[in-house]
């Protein structure tokens, strides 16, 4: 029983030791360099936010495009 609450009490001091503030660089550090053939050095938020390579968009719609499940040769009973 006490294994328990000692596991759950650091279950929620680790779960608040979360950062709640804006990322910045250091003091007397700067951000990384513009990337190659960039016109600007881009912002913190910049590069915190996501591109749609990183996180793409569903193109597809189930309901729509659901066919009817042809014959598959290869299914074979179990054994």
């Amino acid at each position: 029983m006490m294994r328990a609450i000692a596991v759950l009490g650091l279950a929620l001091v680790l779960a608040g030791c979360g950062q709640r503030r804006d990322l910045r660089p250091r003091e007397n550090a700067s951000l990384p360099p513009a990337p190659y053939g960039a016109t600007a050095t881009p912002s913190s938020a910049d590069l915190l936010t996501p591109t749609t390579q990183q996180r793409p968009s569903r193109s597809d719609e189930l309901l729509t495009e659901s066919k009817e499940r042809g014959d598959d040769p290869f299914a074979l009973p179990p054994r």
